[in-house]
């Protein structure tokens, strides 16, 4: 993530989801001051499947968006880095790096509220593949 999730609430929300996710997969989420420490970081391990929000991403519903997941696990990925920017997005080297993108809606949200519907879909995802009743 670009920068810091300032806003207590949505801070103890994301960390909830964050939590719920890390009970049956490891998960990770990393906060970098701009999009050169975000291209190091990706640099530093070529193995991973990177996902970066974008407006003009790819639009999945959440059956897709688990779909996906399940077939990455499925091919043995072993880690999937999702990339979520700040207020003003991404630098143009940061999309260039990152040929998957999705999007989470055609309305534009604040960073701060994308990152948690990101994380919720993420643990809706994984609740979908494990036939949870979380989703329905």
């Amino acid at each position: 993530m670009l920068g810091k999730t300032r806003r207590p609430e949505i801070i103890s929300v994301l960390e909830d989801y964050v939590k719920r996710i890390g009970r049956t997969n490891p998960v990770e989420v990393t906060e970098v001051r701009d999009g050169a420490a975000a291209v190091k970081k990706l640099a530093a391990d070529r193995s991973v499947t990177a996902l970066l929000l974008d407006p003009g991403g790819k639009a999945m519903n959440s059956e897709a968006f688990s779909q996906w997941i399940g077939e990455q696990r499925d091919r043995g990925t072993r880690e999937i880095v999702f990339l979520c920017g700040d207020a003003d997005g991404f630098p143009e080297e940061v999309r260039e790096k990152v040929k998957s993108k999705l999007s989470l809606s055609s309305m534009t949200f604040s960073h701060e509220l994308a990152r948690l519907m990101l994380a919720e879909q993420i643990y809706r995802a994984f609740a979908i593949l494990s036939n949870s009743p979380y989703p329905k």
